[in-house]
């Protein structure tokens, strides 16, 4: 069971959003090296939590940072692809509002969650400036894990001829 499957209030406010045959979709997109789905998951749980204990608006929070990433990317063409980090707030907030009934806050949070990325975009709400932070933090993560032992072998060979080149000199 996940950690955020244990917290029933969280799970009451983002029930809906699971249940949509739509969004669980992206399930099947692969982002971070794991499902769309998961990472998103993971910056609206957290955020959620962080909100709470801020006493800012957690219920909606939970809600945006669900839905920050609700784009599918199965017909893109290796060019869109490289340029969805700056394209894809916008197709999320259209995917969100086709499906669900958004409030600016929570509009706000899924537009702006790229920046500074894009810098046109800046966070309107505490809130906002919230998720954008949790979802480069989360980002990162879930590319640490992913790549980790690619790079962990390349920072293995450097130490050795590092250690190398200083035991000659």
């Amino acid at each position: 069971m996940n950690y955020y499957q244990k917290d029933c209030e969280y799970n009451k406010i983002i029930n809906n959003i699971m249940k949509n045959k739509e969004f669980i979709k992206i399930n099947n997109c692969r982002h971070h090296g794991i499902t769309r789905l998961e990472h998103s998951l993971r910056v609206s749980y957290f955020s959620y939590k962080i909100c709470r204990k801020l006493k800012l608006n957690y219920k909606e929070t939970a809600v945006a940072g669900l839905l920050h990433d609700f784009f599918l990317d199965e017909q893109l063409t290796k060019k869109e692809h490289r340029l969805s980090a700056f394209t894809h707030p916008k197709k999320s907030l259209s995917n969100s509002m086709k499906h669900f009934k958004l409030t600016d806050m929570q509009k706000d949070i899924i537009y702006s969650h790229m920046f500074p990325l894009i810098p046109t975009r800046p966070p309107k709400y505490l809130e906002s400036w919230l998720v954008s932070m949790v979802d480069k933090v989360v980002a990162s993560y879930e590319f640490f894990l992913s790549y980790h032992e690619l790079y962990l072998s390349k920072i293995k060979r450097f130490a050795a001829v590092m250690l190398l080149v200083l035991a000659k000199v």
